[in-house]
């Protein structure tokens, strides 16, 4: 078995039928076999696998481990010599993942590579990262890559071949055996995002090298499965981003860059009230009050101290 694709689940049934056929359709000239890992789905998906995907194999978690534990239990069932972690919301395009495994087998040293990502559209998305540190967090991303296109690259700065980068974007996602058992698998600290990142520092600082590829193509419906959690997602990606600078950057980046977050859900809040109080009788008023709603959730969970009683995680 060369090749295991573990996808995780959540109530995503849909997009998940999609992104097996995408596979179906694309992948040929290497031996594969795909593992689901459903996180106590309630809208039949795994009757679906049952009845449309018998191939498939299918690990049912009874709740919601969060997307790392459900990963670790897909790796250590996976058969093969690289592992390709996709998201539900991604589609292969046809000679993807052929591309990405010839590639990572012309350097032994190559622990994770990942695809071009695209917008349904066909336009390019982001689909790789510099590591987090408190610039990035704070310093609007769009102005860092023009004041410092070196260092913080767009998208549009990489050509067609090979370019080493910091970390990828984990909704395509592949990985050399040999990297994961050196490194060890996920840190299932983080229940959802930012657990690629991390993995990739893992990586870097252990010699291994991580590559995007841009000749291999994944269209990636960015956002669908989490846009299904609503604010509960964006509490999650909080909640990573503190684990994230605790393990990496140290408490008082993690404590400064709290301060920074109630400040900006405050004036954010503010601003989309008194826009709100202005379009009053104009098209768009419930966007405005959806957004008031989840700053009102986002800035209570920080002032509440981040606790883990609000989230995606189960109680």
């Amino acid at each position: 078995m060369k090749v295991s694709f573990i996808i995780v689940n959540w109530n995503t049934r849909d997009l998940l039928d999609i992104c097996l056929d995408s596979i179906h359709r694309t992948v040929f000239g290497c031996e594969y076999e795909v593992l689901v890992v459903d996180n106590g789905s309630t809208d039949g998906s795994l009757q679906m696998l049952r009845e449309d995907w018998p191939d498939v194999r299918a690990i049912g978690n009874e709740r919601n481990l969060g997307f790392a534990a459900a990963v670790n239990r897909g790796l250590r069932e996976a058969k093969g010599d690289f592992y390709i972690l996709l998201n539900t919301d991604a589609k292969l395009m046809k000679g993807a993942v052929e591309t990405l495994i010839k590639f990572m087998r012309s350097d032994s040293r190559i622990g994770a590579a990942g695809p071009q990502l695209l917008n349904d559209d066909g336009s390019l998305q982001n689909s790789f990262s510099v590591f987090p540190t408190l610039l990035t967090e704070i310093v609007n991303k769009s102005l860092l890559k023009l004041l410092f296109p070196r260092k913080f690259p767009g998208k549009h700065a990489v050509g067609e071949e090979p370019v080493e980068v910091d970390s990828l974007i984990g909704a395509c996602f592949c990985i050399r055996r040999e990297a994961v058992e050196q490194v060890g698998a996920l840190d299932e600290d983080y229940f959802f995002f930012l657990e690629e990142t991390d993995w990739c520092l893992r990586m870097r600082k252990a010699g291994w090298k991580i590559y995007l590829v841009p000749s291999a193509l994944v269209v990636h419906l960015q956002g669908k499965s989490a846009d299904l959690a609503g604010a509960a997602a964006r509490i999650e990606y909080y909640r990573s981003r503190y684990i994230y600078f605790l393990k990496h950057r140290g408490r008082g980046a993690v404590r400064f860059l709290k301060a920074f977050t109630v400040v900006r859900l405050a004036v954010d809040l503010v601003a989309n009230c008194l826009s709100c109080f202005f379009i009053y009788h104009r098209k768009g008023l419930e966007r405005y009050k959806r957004r008031i709603s989840t700053y009102c959730l986002l800035l209570r969970w920080h002032l509440k101290g981040c606790s883990g009683s609000e989230g995606l995680r189960p109680g």
